[in-house]
This record gives C-alpha cells, structure tokens and sequence, in this order.
C-alpha cells in the first residue's frame, strides 16, 4: 500500500462512545476492552501519521432535539435519541484524547447517519486527494463501519478493515461482523498487518497478512 494514496477513516472515537461517563460506554466498554481498540488505534495513527497516510476524523452530532432526525426515530438512531447521545456542544460528542486531530488530519463534517459517505463529502476529499485504500476503524463494529465499507467498496475504494481497532455491543456481534461480513466487502487485518503493508510495493503484498491481499 502506498502512504499517499492510503487514508485511515476513525469512525465516531468521541466520549460517549470511548469514556467513562460517555451516554453509550456501558453499551460499548466489554468489546472494547476485549479487543484493546482504543490503544491499538492510536498506536496505528500515530505509526500511519509517519508512513505519510492522511488521517481522516468521522464524529457524529446532531442539535440538542435532533431536528435532524424524522420525529419518529427507529433502530439504531432511536438509541441515540433516547439515551441523548452524541448532542452538539457537549463533552460527549468530543473527540477522546490521544486521538485529537493533528496537522494534516482531516476532520469530516456532516455525519448525521450510519454510511461514512451518505451525507458527508468524504468521497470527494477522498478522490481529491488520490486515495485509493481506505482503511475502517471505530464504531460501531457491525453498523456505521459496516456500512462505510459496503459503500466504499461499491465506490470502488480498496477497502481494509482494522478488526482489532473496532467495537461494537456484543463479542457475538463482533465476531459474525469480522467473520461473515467483513472478508465480502473488505480486506480484514489487525492494525498491526495493515502496519506491515502500509509502505510496501503491491507486488510484495501476495499472501501477506492473513491471506488477504490489499
């Protein structure tokens, strides 16, 4: 993969997600403390910073009556709704320390729902930039990563997903996600196999990483 044409996506790492006190942590904490995602990925970042890779920051955030939102929420947003997650202005919906954005980051405005890509223009700084290989970290495993990825894929991106760099509500959820769905519309690694790739031409890339090829 070749650091200038390679950009790491972090998928909604603010406080309600990632800290204590956070509106969803209890929802989050058992995944994420079973897979060391919140140190794996700033161990990563901060590695793929050097490598040159540019670093792309997704939050979400809606006003304080979500007028966003249809009145009558359902499924995931109406957890959001209800446990009055991720409002503009509060420490919530911060981004967590140690994943801050640094110079040369690009934070990505406009996440109102689950596809990185529905109502943002992360495609066109993307494409502006000459990405190619998009790598998913974040939240939730099995629904906002999820769907970036499928997106990304039918969009034509190489599409990596980090699957020690993700959390979702249950180990069981994880594991159908980095199991069954994941190796159809993405390349899955661990951070530190995509750590190995990042940098190297594409003809050294056969068989690595666990038999993926990105």
């Amino acid at each position: 993969m070749n650091p200038q044409k390679t950009a790491v996506v972090l998928i909604e790492f603010q406080n309600d997600f990632t800290s204590e006190g956070g509106k969803l942590h209890e929802a989050v904490r058992d995944v994420m403390a079973s897979t060391h995602m919140l140190e794996n990925t700033k161990t990563l970042v901060k590695a793929a910073r050097k490598r040159g890779a540019t670093i792309f920051l997704m939050p979400i955030s809606f006003a304080p009556d979500y007028r966003e939102l249809t009145s009558q929420p359902y499924g995931i947003l109406k957890g959001v709704v209800d446990a009055q997650a991720f409002q503009k202005g509060t420490w919530g919906v911060e981004l967590v320390d140690g994943l801050q954005p640094q110079e040369g980051d690009i934070v990505v405005e406009g996440k109102r729902g689950l596809c990185g890509f529905a109502s943002t223009n992360l495609d066109f700084m993307l494409r502006s930039k000459g990405i190619t290989h998009v790598a998913l970290a974040g939240f939730l495993t099995n629904c906002c990563v999820e769907s970036t990825m499928r997106t990304g894929y039918e969009l034509g991106y190489r599409i990596v997903t980090l699957t020690d760099c993700c959390a979702t509500l249950s180990e069981e959820e994880q594991r159908v996600a980095l199991e069954k769905d994941f190796p159809m519309f993405s390349f899955p690694m661990t951070s530190h196999e995509f750590l190995e790739q990042l940098g190297q031409e594409e003809a050294e890339l056969e068989g690595a990483g666990r038999g993926y090829t990105a």
